[in-house]
């Protein structure tokens, strides 16, 4: 996009504000349609990516069970989990094991290999998830402005497995600003997944892997844009991945994401059940 382009874009984007993007009411538990994939999902998501799951995996597998079967009972309904997670697909297999299978909604996310056959990885974490198919599948980490092109024989496949019914709606999560200006307008996405906060801890600069902050507001107006295709946007990174330690911070990342960025649903990695407690509350604040 050139930058002449690129700034009518954020201007036009930016102007989004004045829609409205959030209507008060609702709960964390609440299932909504993540956009044109029509997959219904809770608001609220389990996330096993905790430092690339290592906050998970150190739970060990009976822990991480019970946190997860606490976190269904209180209705969070929408587990999601990588192959760059180590163990989290299998871990997530044991945990939900004997829940019917049409009570929650799984989502993986695929490292985009060269060399790596779409349909074998696909049933391969199937098998280790134990499930016969995913509710949600992302090509991972696409972090390049040329991301659509070096993907298309992942996108193909993704489009394969769905006609086998291995798996229901498709997208792509993204690190950094040149891959996330290839977002808008694209044809072959349903699902977005972001990076969005209150103050750009963790989001997306022009550099992917930035130690500094990222561009709160060119990655508000990509994901309005988005949005008003009829994409369904999850946000990630909602609280820095650990960093807001502070409960006001944790709650103004909530508030942002729905009432700023109009996100459809939020996935957060916990650690123990007064953290899923607080996310549900803090949602539902949010949404009040």
């Amino acid at each position: 996009m050139a930058i002449c382009s690129r700034r009518k874009f954020l201007k036009s984007g930016l102007a989004l504000g004045a829609m409205p993007l959030f209507a008060a009411g609702g709960k964390a538990t609440d299932w909504v349609t993540l956009g044109k994939s029509n997959v219904k999902v809770t608001r609220l998501a389990f996330g096993t990516g905790t430092f690339s799951g290592r906050t998970q995996r150190e739970l060990g597998q009976d822990e991480f069970t019970r946190l997860v079967r606490y976190a269904y009972d209180k209705g969070i309904r929408f587990f999601e989990t990588a192959e760059s997670y180590g163990e989290m697909h299998k871990m997530l297999g044991v945990a939900l094991k004997g829940i019917p299978r049409d009570s929650y909604r799984l989502m993986t996310k695929m490292t985009t290999r060269e060399g790596v056959n779409p349909q074998e990885k696909i049933d391969e974490l199937r098998r280790l998830a134990q499930t016969d198919y995913f509710d949600v599948a992302l090509l991972h980490y696409q972090h390049v402005a040329t991301w659509p092109k070096d993907t298309a024989r992942w996108q193909d496949g993704v489009l394969e497995a769905k006609h086998k019914q291995a798996l229901i709606g498709h997208g792509a999560s993204v690190h950094g600003l040149p891959a996330l200006r290839q977002f808008p307008g694209n044809k072959w996405l349903e699902i977005a997944m972001i990076r969005v906060n209150h103050n750009g801890t963790k989001m997306d600069a022009e550099d992917y892997n930035t130690r500094g902050l990222g561009n709160v507001n060119e990655v508000l107006a990509h994901t309005r844009k988005v949005h008003s295709e009829g994409m369904g946007v999850i946000s990630m990174k909602l609280v820095g991945e650990g960093a807001f330690t502070k409960r006001e911070d944790r709650q103004a990342a909530m508030r942002f994401a729905f009432r700023n960025a109009g996100v459809d649903c939020v996935t957060v990695g916990y650690k123990n059940t007064a953290e899923i407690d607080e996310a549900i509350e803090n949602l539902n604040m949010a949404l009040s």
